[in-house]
């Protein structure tokens, strides 16, 4: 407790730490009250309605921070930059150029791997801008717009996804942790207040029991989510000793931390984006005037609605992209031959391909642990639903990781800060 304060009090006192915190503040202040303007024909009563019924579009509201829900400027969110996002982790695992600029030509590559990236985002961003357009028009949420009117409305909803990228990218910059991830966070926590009022009128207080097995499950799903996102597998690694003269310098042991789920919340993000692509098209085409496009359409929207279906694609989803995020960012290759240059060695394990196989190993092992449990995480408010048969009660899922891990790296990043100021 003490050090926690101690922290805090440095943090507050700090300029440097207390200017870089007043920034992201400053940011998702700027953000929500952006997300808070709507684009002008927007049927509210209509728009309820929509929503209320529709669970794609309440995923997607999601990655907009709340900025969909009340078809705000912000209403793309960060969506677009997180699928341009997907697109290069792809392209990187099929272009060995890309992969080169990312993993080996150190900061500067991975500045114009970004920026490959967010000029990506711009043509993302049209296209979903005119898909969702044109899906809430039909369906009778956006009214009375002229041709002029829909093409102020892309331009405004296109420039609101691509200020929020730069927002984001400011945050990381000069602010602390990821500024994609804070925004989300953001949207998030600010909805929180709406969820917890409806659970407190849709009270019953015939099942106190099932509230308090929900709180108590709660709280045990939020410890888990630390405890797995804070777990490491230890390699130790010996450095060899070398001789210069008549002196003896180097040597010593230290360990390889190898986290239990290297690729964070990442996973569930790619597989909501991946499950939310078909969705969208099926939304397109359903009030089509082609009899087929309809039909098909109105199958595809009706197979997602199937909790168990979707659930299933969810969870495969999620264990596939936690292995295949895994494979981009870690590099057992490239981490033995680091070790090989430096003079370091894993006790027992020849230098070289050996070290490089008993790395693949260990990370194929310990990842299976981490994608399962990433997995069940993602897919606990369907089971939790279909259970309880009560919708307010959400255990788990995309939202509580986000939140979790953010806060995490947030309380990591501070601490990095605090000791180098220490130091």
């Amino acid at each position: 407790m003490n050090s926690f304060l101690q922290r805090l009090t440095l943090l507050i006192s700090d300029k440097s730490l207390r200017s870089r915190l007043l920034f992201v503040l400053g940011a998702l202040a700027i953000f929500r009250v952006l997300a808070a303007i709507p684009i002008p024909g927007v049927n509210a009563s209509q728009l309820e309605l929509f929503f209320s019924n529709n669970q794609f579009f309440g995923l997607l509201n999601l990655f907009s921070g709340g900025g969909l829900s009340s078809l705000s400027i912000m209403m793309l969110g960060v969506a677009p930059y997180i699928t341009a996002s997907i697109i290069m982790q792809l392209l990187m695992m099929m272009v060995p150029m890309l992969k080169n600029l990312y993993q080996e030509e150190g900061e500067l590559g991975r500045q114009k791997f970004s920026q490959y990236t967010r000029m990506l985002s711009l043509p993302i961003a049209v296209t979903q801008a005119i898909s969702f357009l044109l899906i809430l028009e039909r369906q009778g949420v956006l009214t009375n717009l002229t041709p002029f009117q829909f093409g102020v409305n892309l331009l405004v909803v296109v420039a609101g996804s691509i200020l929020l990228m730069w927002i984001g990218e400011l945050i990381s910059e000069f602010g602390l942790g990821n500024g994609v991830s804070l925004i989300i966070f953001a949207g998030i926590v600010a909805g929180l207040p709406q969820q917890i009022s409806q659970a407190v009128f849709s009270f019953d207080t015939t099942q106190v029991p099932l509230y308090a097995a929900f709180l108590a499950a709660t709280v045990a799903v939020v410890a888990a989510v630390v405890f797995i996102s804070e777990a490491e597998r230890p390699v130790p690694v010996t450095y060899a000793k070398r001789v210069r003269g008549m002196k003896f310098f180097g040597g010593g042991s230290t360990y390889l931390p190898l986290r239990l789920n290297q690729a964070g919340v990442i996973p569930i993000i790619f597989a909501l984006s991946l499950l939310l692509i078909p969705q969208m098209f099926a939304s397109f085409f359903a009030t089509s005037s082609n009899a087929v496009l309809s039909a098909i359409s109105a199958s595809m929207l009706g197979a997602f609605q199937n909790l168990a279906l979707y659930g299933a694609l969810y969870f495969l989803f999620v264990f596939f992209f936690t292995y295949f995020y895994t494979a981009v960012t870690f590099d057992p290759k490239q981490i033995s031959e680091n070790l090989q240059k430096n003079g370091a060695f894993i006790p027992g394990v020849r230098p070289g391909g050996s070290t490089s196989e008993y790395l693949a190993k260990i990370i194929t092992r310990i990842t299976f642990v981490g994608a399962l449990f990433l997995a069940i995480i993602a897919v606990l408010p369907i089971i939790m639903q279909s259970i309880t048969g009560i919708t307010t009660l959400a255990l788990g899922g995309t939202a509580l990781l986000i939140v979790v891990s953010v806060i995490l790296d947030l309380a990591r990043r501070i601490d990095a800060q605090i000791s180098i100021r220490e130091y």
